[in-house]
């Protein structure tokens, strides 16, 4: 790959463990493509991931030591990286491996300072990330934060939408 990573539309979903992260990045995905947008999006777990299984020719050939195998069908590719030893890879580093799109959803990368969205339930027990993180440019709860920028209700998604959209690159 050589060269500049495109310029790309970013925002980031972030928040504590079943606070509703995942369920808002799926409606905005839905939201967004259903008003004719490309997005890609961008998971980070903090656990070992593994999408192929023992037993699959692809998983042998990783097995076998290949740092990348690719398994395409008719419907779908998917590229395995094995780090084998190797840093992590930055989110500047994912982002230039996506294909060209309208935004890219982030959902994670919590220490990273691109613009991102907190959801924050009160039933999470958990302090909010805001008050510690100037990258968070909106809230989405289910009540009234103390929080000087956007608030949003987390179930109002074409509202969030639009607060995506409108804020240009946010």
């Amino acid at each position: 790959m050589g060269g500049a990573a495109p310029e790309v539309n970013v925002i980031g979903i972030v928040g504590w463990k079943n606070c509703g992260k995942t369920t808002l990045v799926s409606s905005l995905i839905r939201e967004l493509t259903s008003r004719g947008l490309t997005v890609n999006s961008i998971k980070h777990a903090h656990h070992a991931v593994d999408v192929d299984q023992p037993d699959t020719d692809s998983y042998r050939h990783r097995d076998a030591g290949a740092r990348e195998v690719i398994l395409a069908g008719g419907q779908r590719f998917a590229i395995m990286h094995e780090l084998r030893g190797a840093d992590e890879p930055t989110l500047e580093e994912l982002l230039a491996r996506l294909g060209p799109c309208d935004w890219v959803i982030v959902e994670g990368f919590k220490a990273h300072s691109h613009p991102k969205i907190e959801v924050h339930r009160q039933e999470c027990n958990r302090e909010p990330l805001y008050p510690n993180d100037a990258s968070i440019i909106a809230v989405a709860t289910d009540y009234s934060p103390d929080f000087a920028g956007p608030g949003f209700d987390m179930n109002d998604v074409p509202e969030l939408a639009d607060f995506i959209l409108n804020s240009g690159k946010p």
